[in-house]
């Protein structure tokens, strides 16, 4: 493991030593944290919304064959899917190569745990071949938003294209209120998958309080809600994102 301190780029991404814990790094892009990653325990988890996403994973009932991950951060899903799961193969999607070259020098994982893809995330899935994932977690942004191009109808059709029959989508969307763009992204994923989910704490659901909110659709599998947090399906995702249109490619 490297020594402690900043490592920057000339893309304003840096590493930051957490001074709580000797193996922990808080990943600044921006100015913003995007991932935070305790080298010596993947399953230490700072983030809440990653938390979320970590059990998403394991409350499937099958172990994956294959994991696709859009959007590279830390590697910090990679890691703890490493960590349960060693024998899936993982694919990153990450267009930040500086970013990637700042983890894996100063933070590389112990062993390699994912096949790493620099390019951009919708030209990545429309170039893989169908039914090829278990899992997708797409976690991509733009300084705090989502690219417009991975916020449609099409794309989420490609999604649902690459993914088995009994397949999950994981996607992180952040928002802040009135949550119109969460709204919107739930109607884009539905009209591509059947079954649709989300999951996040009260008031960020509520429209209280900016956010992270977990989209779940394909196979959605029950999921342990903690104290403070909801999950909203079928009837009540309809209420919620009721008058909301899909966006397409046309629209982005």
């Amino acid at each position: 493991m490297a020594t402690h301190g900043n490592r920057r780029t000339p893309e304003s991404v840096e590493l930051v030593p957490d001074p709580a814990r000797p193996t922990g790094w808080t990943l600044m892009v921006d100015g913003v944290p995007q991932s935070y990653v305790d080298v010596a325990d993947p399953e230490h988890l700072e983030l809440a919304y990653v938390r979320v996403i970590a059990r998403a994973l394991r409350a499937r009932n099958a172990v994956p064959e294959s994991i696709l991950h859009l959007g590279g951060g830390g590697l910090t899903v990679p890691r703890l899917a490493a960590r349960w799961w060693p024998e899936a193969a993982q694919t990153v999607v990450e267009i930040n190569r500086d970013l990637v070259d700042l983890v894996l020098r100063t933070i590389p994982p112990a062993r390699p745990v994912a096949e790493i893809v620099v390019g951009d995330a919708r030209e990545a899935v429309e170039a893989t071949p169908d039914r090829v994932y278990d899992v997708i977690v797409a976690d991509v942004f733009d300084g705090a938003a989502m690219p417009p191009h991975l916020g449609t109808v099409e794309f989420s059709r490609h999604l649902r294209r690459v993914l088995r029959p009994q397949g999950l989508l994981v996607m992180n969307v952040t928002d802040v209120p009135p949550m119109a763009f969460t709204r919107i992204q739930v109607a884009t994923v539905a009209a591509a998958f059947d079954e649709v989910g989300l999951i996040g704490e009260v008031p960020v659901l509520k429209g209280r309080r900016a956010g992270n909110l977990i989209l779940l659709a394909g196979a959605v599998p029950s999921l342990r809600v903690s104290r403070g947090e909801r999950l909203l399906r079928e009837g009540e995702l309809v209420v919620f994102s009721s008058g909301a249109r899909p966006r397409t490619d046309a629209k982005a």
